[in-house]
């Protein structure tokens, strides 16, 4: 399921770029959020009045989160190369991880995916788009936050009803940076479907996969195939967009792949997750 969503989210990724021509990152981001709402509320049909106060915080932040992760992202795509663009991103994530362990040299592997990142971005040819970089560094920020509050959600929540309440969140919090740019932008009939056929992957599929997985998996096996998602980028970014990297930009995909799989040895969970909130009341508790 981990592969299987980080594949999801990188195809998303790639065939937004089309949509995000004609109504901007922000406006894509913005329509697969409300499309993702629609599509999750009539496969989770989650039941609001079972809701806890206390959970409220927790879906509030995770999809504020998640509203923006998608649109700095985008928003990143749109200037510089998928692949690079993940492998950035991947920094916020990783040095979350390093933060939060509790062991030093964790440090180390943030650094060295630094180092990757300084080689994918080639900055002495003196064409590095600092936009980009930022772009992905915040929506890196961002991949960090949605990492810790997924789990946190997913353990409370059965089955994909945490996601069914957090996107919704997103589609608000997205709106004013969203909607602008669908309105001025040069919609056209083909935006529409397009964005709900990328919805139904990303969030839907990989989001809802994802918290699965998290539900299933270790910390430590899910945090080492997370690893491996800035070279899905470069695939598809090959693919899908025809985007070749050269020498030097593979061995800094190397770097950060290294940095990933090392960071995430010893952080296995040692605790079980239990769903304390039970949405909807039809789907049964998901065990790992």
């Amino acid at each position: 399921m981990a592969v299987a969503a980080m594949l999801s989210v990188q195809l998303s990724n790639a065939l937004s770029v089309p949509v995000i021509d004609q109504v901007g990152p922000a406006g894509t981001a913005w329509l697969r959020m409300c499309f993702g709402v629609v599509f999750l509320w009539l496969i989770a049909r989650p039941a609001i009045r079972s809701l806890r106060k206390k959970d409220i915080p927790a879906l509030i932040v995770l999809g504020v989160v998640t509203g923006f992760m998608t649109t700095f992202f985008l928003a990143a795509v749109d200037r510089i190369p998928l692949g690079t663009a993940v492998a950035i991103e991947f920094l916020g994530p990783l040095t979350v991880a390093g933060i939060m362990s509790k062991q030093r040299k964790a440090l180390i592997w943030p650094l060295l995916a630094l180092i990757g990142v300084v080689l994918l971005t080639e900055p002495w040819h003196g064409s590095i788009d600092l936009a980009g970089v930022g772009f992905a560094l915040a929506a890196g920020t961002c991949w960090g936050l949605y990492n810790v509050f997924t789990q946190h959600v997913g353990d409370r929540f059965s089955g994909i009803s945490g996601l069914s309440l957090t996107i919704p969140v997103a589609a608000i919090a997205t709106l004013p940076v969203g909607l602008p740019q669908v309105i001025v932008g040069e919609f056209t009939w083909w935006v529409l479907p397009a964005a709900a056929g990328i919805a139904l992957i990303t969030p839907v599929i990989a989001f809802g996969l994802e918290m699965l997985a998290l539900r299933r998996m270790t910390h430590n096996a899910f945090g080492t195939l997370l690893s491996i998602e800035p070279a899905f980028g470069i695939l598809i970014g090959l693919l899908v967009l025809a985007q070749t990297p050269t020498l030097v930009q593979l061995a800094g995909i190397a770097l950060v792949l290294l940095a990933g799989a090392a960071a995430q040895r010893g952080g296995r969970r040692t605790t079980e997750p239990v769903a304390t909130t039970d949405l909807p009341a039809s789907t049964a508790k998901e065990t790992r």
